[in-house]
């Protein structure tokens, strides 16, 4: 028996697998990735997730289709900020159940935890996402399955209900308590997780698609680096620190300019290559105000191979009228 598991790397995604392994059944661990995890590489921690309860772990990239069939026309609408929350998880769910096809598996598991998220875990979105899916019956939650009617693994035998939780709500106790039974270590605390529910992030997007045909070669600009637009419509984007600037350094996308100062220590930036001279000497100014420079002085930045001299602003505050965040 095998089932497959809609993995996050979080504490409840764990549990929920490893209460089904303990029965005896063999789990895949699968990431699915939609670009708008965390900034940081994950790869390490649900490595360590999946060692310590058993899973053998898988990531899917579905960057591409997410943002053709998900992102921009969510049938069940927005969260609080950008997060397609319903339709995202009944996508992720249809995927999986491609995934269990494939592999011979005979159903399916996610951490999902009844009440737990007010919008997209309530009883009626939970069965929403079934229906939408294609996934009912072969989908179960094992966190809290005594809450939930019970699934094809449940009526045929092949897993105990009884062994299984009916946690709903918030708390984490029950969770803490299990994560004591089994020495679980290193577990990441409850979080968003997603880009899209944070409201800073919103922003950041809902500028982006004004100007501009969202991609996915785009999705990492827009995780680093300070956001600006500029008087005719440029993206400006500058480095805030040095792993910021390492980032912005790494990015391929032939939509911007790479930016350097020349000859003083400054911030890595990207500029659109659509940009005016009107939004090129503005980003130049900008960039320079983020440098130790006078407003006296001239200072040169390269373009990629075009050199542009100009001086900074006389203050920073000069720049909030284009900040984006």
């Amino acid at each position: 028996m095998k089932a497959i598991a809609l993995f996050s790397g979080g504490l409840d995604s764990t549990l929920a697998i490893k209460m089904i392994i303990d029965q005896g059944i063999e789990v895949l661990a699968v990431n699915i990735s939609t670009g708008f995890g965390s900034t940081n590489d994950r790869r390490e921690h649900m490595q360590s997730m999946c060692d310590q309860v058993g899973a053998e772990l898988k990531i899917i990239d579905i960057q591409s289709e997410y943002l053709q069939e998900v992102l921009f026309d969510p049938k069940h609408g927005y969260g609080k900020n950008f997060n397609p929350c319903i339709d995202c998880h009944a996508k992720m769910f249809a995927v999986a159940k491609r995934i269990m096809e494939a592999e011979g598996a005979s159903f399916l598991i996610s951490g999902e935890v009844m009440g737990q998220r007010p919008m997209s875990q309530n009883k009626d979105a939970l069965q929403t996402v079934l229906d939408e899916s294609n996934c009912d019956g072969l989908l179960l939650r094992p966190m809290s399955a005594k809450m939930l009617t019970p699934t094809l693994a449940e009526t045929k035998g092949w897993v105990d209900r009884e062994r299984l939780e009916g946690i709903t709500g918030r708390s984490r106790d029950r969770q803490l308590e299990m994560v004591r039974e089994i020495g679980l270590k290193d577990f990441e605390s409850p979080g968003g997780g997603c880009l899209l529910t944070d409201e800073n992030f919103a922003k950041k997007m809902n500028d982006f698609i004004k100007y501009d045909k969202f991609e996915v070669r785009d999705i990492t600009l827009m995780k680093f680096g300070r956001h600006l637009r500029l008087d005719d419509g440029a993206k400006l984007v500058v480095g805030r620190n040095k792993d910021e600037n390492v980032h912005l350094q790494n990015i391929n996308n032939d939509k911007y300019y790479h930016i350097k100062t020349v000859g003083l220590p400054g911030p890595h930036a990207m500029l659109s290559k659509t940009a005016s001279q009107k939004d090129k000497e503005c980003a130049t100014k900008i960039i320079l105000t983020y440098c130790k420079t006078s407003p006296n002085a001239e200072y040169t930045l390269s373009y990629d191979d075009l050199e542009l001299k100009g001086s900074p602003f006389e203050s920073r505050d000069m720049i909030q009228p284009y900040t984006i965040l």
